[in-house]
C-alpha cells in the first residue's frame, strides 16, 4: 500500500473533501487524524476510519493558535510521528467585492490561511524527520477571479504564494508541498444543486469532463498521490482535478 503506516493530520476531515481523502489514505494504509468543529460528524467519520484503517478524531477550533499546537501534540503523542498534513478546512461567505467587510476577510482567513500556515510551521520538524508532504488546497475563484468570491479567492491564492515559498524552503529536507485545486460533489454542492438544478447542470456541461469529481475516487486519490512516494519529485505545484475546468499554462 502506498502509505502504510504514514501519519496523516487532515484539518476539516469529517465531512466532504476531507472525509474523501481520509478514506482514501486510509485505504492505502495511512493513520489518519481528522480535525473538525463537528463532533457527530467527526466521530462517524473517526469509526468508519477505524473499519478500514485507523482513525482518531480530534475537536478542535482552528482559528485558535493553541488548538493547533495540541493537535500537533496530540497526533504526535498517539503515532509517534507525522509523515502528511492536509489544510483542507475552510469557511468563507459569498460576497460582492465592494461589499466585503473586515469581518468577511477575518472569516476566510481564519478558518484557512493562517490555520494553513502555523500547522506547516509546527508540523516542520516532524515532517523533516519524515521526509514528509503538505497538501494545501487552491481554488479555481482565486485563478479565475469568481464574482462574489473575493475574501475565498484571496485566502486561496495567499495559501498558494505560501505553498511555493515552503517548496523552496523546505525541499532540501526533503518535504514536498503541493497544492490540488478541486471541483467536486460535496454535500454542500449537492444541496445547491438540489436548490438550483438548472445553475448546476449548467456548471457540469461547462466541465470539459461532463461530470463532477467525487471526494474520495477524484479528490482523494489525487491527495495520496502527493502524500506517496509516487510524488517524490514533485514540489511546488497546483494540481487541477476539476475536469479540465482550467487549464493552466
Amino acid at each position: 500500500m502506498k502509505l502504510q503506516d504514514r501519519v496523516a493530520i487532515i484539518t476539516g476531515g469529517a465531512s466532504g473533501i476531507g472525509r474523501g481523502i481520509a478514506h482514501a489514505m486510509a485505504k492505502e494504509g495511512a493513520k489518519i487524524v481528522i480535525v473538525d468543529i463537528n463532533e457527530e460528524q467527526g466521530r462517524a467519520t473517526e469509526q468508519e476510519l477505524n473499519e478500514i484503517s485507523h482513525g482518531k478524531f480530534i475537536k478542535a477550533n482552528i482559528t485558535e493558535r493553541s488548538e493547533l499546537k495540541r493537535i500537533v501534540d496530540e497526533t504526535v503523542q498517539a503515532y509517534g510521528k507525522i509523515n502528511v498534513l492536509v489544510n483542507n478546512a475552510h469557511v468563507s461567505k459569498q460576497v460582492r467585492f465592494a461589499e466585503t467587510t473586515p469581518e468577511d476577510l477575518a472569516l476566510s482567513f481564519d478558518t484557512s490561511f493562517y490555520p494553513t500556515f502555523f500547522l506547516m510551521q509546527l508540523v516542520y520538524p516532524y515532517l523533516k524527520e519524515t521526509k514528509g508532504s503538505v497538501v494545501n488546497f487552491a481554488s479555481g475563484a482565486g485563478l479565475s477571479g469568481m464574482p462574489t468570491q473575493a475574501a475565498y479567492a484571496s485566502a486561496k491564492e495567499a495559501i498558494r504564494g505560501l505553498s511555493r515559498v515552503a517548496a523552496n524552503e523546505w525541499g532540501a529536507d526533503g518535504i514536498n508541498v503541493n497544492c490540488i485545486s478541486p471541483i467536486a460533489l460535496s454535500p454542500g454542492v449537492k444541496k445547491w444543486s438540489e436548490l438550483f438544478p438548472a445553475e448546476y447542470h449548467a456548471m457540469v456541461d461547462s466541465v470539459p469532463l461532463r461530470r463532477m469529481g467525487d471526494c474520495e475516487q477524484d479528490i482523494g486519490r489525487v491527495a495520496v498521490f502527493l502524500a506517496s512516494d509516487d510524488s517524490s519529485y514533485m514540489t511546488g505545484q497546483t494540481l487541477m482535478v476539476d475536469g479540465g475546468s482550467i487549464m493552466l499554462r
